[in-house]
């Protein structure tokens, strides 16, 4: 099969591109160019060091390599929703659209033109059948909820050479093919942007507004420095010192017809902070679509444990998502990615909480 091998210049997509190679594959290395820093933003975007790594390796497993510029794209489709979604007052994911938009969409796109079957990414997800996505091999590395938005037809031609290991696994793998990357540490940050702080990528494009931080009865506390750079359930970068040792101040919610920042101690019953209910929209699904009233596991965020939880459809891409225990800090434009058991049924984006 002829495999285009999205290589970003670290280890996990340069042992994908060389376990493809051993496969027997027809394996091409690609790597996506969709920043380059040009507002120097406070941080590290190394995108020139990753193309010299990833080049290096293709090099050493002998496959063609080029570099596809998407600059254009990224900014429309990926730091365009980000920016609105911030500025609108929700938390969006540009991790979960980068793949969906950019390496699934725009990339597949030129792909397809230029000859190749399939797409293969270093993400720690494993494939079943056709287009079963399943979760990574290794619990503590397990990518698939940035893959919740994936399309039907995008899930058919992905590849995840890779989630079958676990990372000590895969490090081993690298040194024994004594790749040029196989001691490179993990990149942090935006996905292929580099290790930029959110709150810096966000201050450079969106001027502060600031306003109010508030208690529940509306005492205030501090000043913050914008809504757009607060998140529901951040516990530090507020501000606000705890009043009593070991309690911390945590963000319950934002009042943007007020400019408020509300804060609150943080309890297992924090009020604005658990909830058991939400409205979801703009489902998506990997296979078939979610037509009819169903039990599931529902991840709110990366990191996060998914929940046991009911789904049902309200139609229009709308659905009411119930837990069987509240869930903390569910946000309005985070994506939710939905499971039955290990395999991914798709996800959704938040859109309303219920509290009861």
């Amino acid at each position: 099969m002829k495999i285009l091998a999205a290589m970003s210049g670290g280890v996990d997509s340069s042992v994908a591109a060389a376990v493809l190679v051993r496969a027997g594959h027809e394996v091409h290395g690609v790597y996506m160019k969709n920043w380059i820093n040009e507002e120097n933003i406070i941080g590290h975007c190394p995108w020139e060091e990753d193309i010299v790594d990833a080049e290096a390796v293709a090099r050493q497993l002998g496959i063609p390599f080029r570099v596809v510029n998407l600059m254009t794209e990224y900014r429309e489709k990926v730091v365009k929703y980000l920016l609105e979604g911030y500025q609108a007052g929700i938390t969006p994911n540009p991790d979960v659209m980068c793949n969906r938009e950019m390496k699934f969409g725009v990339l597949w796109d030129w792909a397809r033109e230029h000859g190749f079957e399939a797409i293969a990414t270093g993400h720690y997800a494993r494939k079943q059948g056709g287009d079963v996505i399943l979760r990574g091999a290794d619990p503590n590395k397990d990518q698939t909820y940035f893959l919740a938005m994936m399309r039907p037809e995008q899930a058919r031609i992905a590849h995840f050479p890779i989630g079958h290991l676990l990372k000590p696994e895969l490090r081993d793998l690298a040194r024994e093919l004594s790749l040029a990357t196989a001691e490179k540490k993990d990149s942090q940050g935006i996905c292929f942007i580099g290790q930029v702080k959110m709150e810096d990528f966000l201050r450079t494009f969106v001027p502060d507004r600031p306003g109010p931080i508030v208690n529940l009865e509306g005492k205030v506390l501090g000043e913050h420095k914008g809504l757009h750079l607060y998140t529901l359930g951040q516990r530090k970068g507020h501000g606000v010192a705890s009043p009593l040792h070991k309690q911390a101040y945590v963000v319950v919610a934002k009042r943007p017809e007020a400019n408020q920042l509300v804060i609150a101690i943080e309890h297992t019953d924090t009020p604005l902070l658990w909830a058991r209910k939400a409205v979801l929209h703009s489902i998506s699904t990997t296979g078939e679509p979610l037509e009819t009233a169903r039990p599931l596991q529902a991840q709110p965020r990366y990191r996060c444990p998914a929940g046991n939880a009911v789904l049902r459809p309200l139609g229009g891409g709308r659905a009411e998502l119930e837990y069987h225990e509240p869930q903390r800090a569910l946000t309005p434009g985070q994506i939710c990615a939905l499971y039955d058991g290990e395999r991914l049924l798709g996800g959704a984006v938040f859109e309303s909480i219920g509290y009861d």
